[in-house]
């Protein structure tokens, strides 16, 4: 079986970069791919234009504050297509206000994950937002 899928919406290379070093740690093996807005976000999961063999993701871990359109938009239009509302969309952004976390539930993700500052912490909220990859129930 290949590696799961995981598309990373994030316009900040600092944070891609923590990704990919705290899936390592957590020994998560998946196929990161990653984009930086919430446009291009929309363009990778429709297969359109330069992304025409964009494979679909298992997973999305999706930051709110995001160039273009906002996580969000993303969210709710992503929730709106038959082809994409079943893809499983972790909210994971800087953003612990409460009315992001209900709006983001309320959207469909399957969680809304608060960054933390410490890198073991960062590791933990990995291991947590991939759960649905290490528990078979991504799509």
């Amino acid at each position: 079986m290949s590696e799961q899928v995981l598309l990373y919406v994030e316009d900040e290379d600092a944070a891609v970069f923590l990704l990919e070093t705290a899936l390592k740690e957590a020994e998560i093996k998946v196929t990161l791919l990653r984009v930086a807005d919430g446009e291009e976000a929309l363009a990778f999961l429709r297969r359109a234009g330069s992304y025409s063999h964009a494979p679909r993701p298992d997973m999305i871990l999706l930051d709110l504050n995001l160039p273009r359109k906002t996580g969000h938009e993303v969210l709710s239009e992503m929730r709106e297509d038959n082809a994409l509302h079943g893809i499983p969309v972790v909210v994971f952004t800087s953003s612990a206000a409460p009315s992001d976390r209900r709006k983001s539930m309320a959207l469909g993700a399957f969680k809304h994950i608060t960054k933390p500052s410490s890198f073991d912490g960062f590791v933990e909220a990995i291991k947590d937002a991939c759960s649905p990859l290490l528990n078979g129930s991504a799509a």
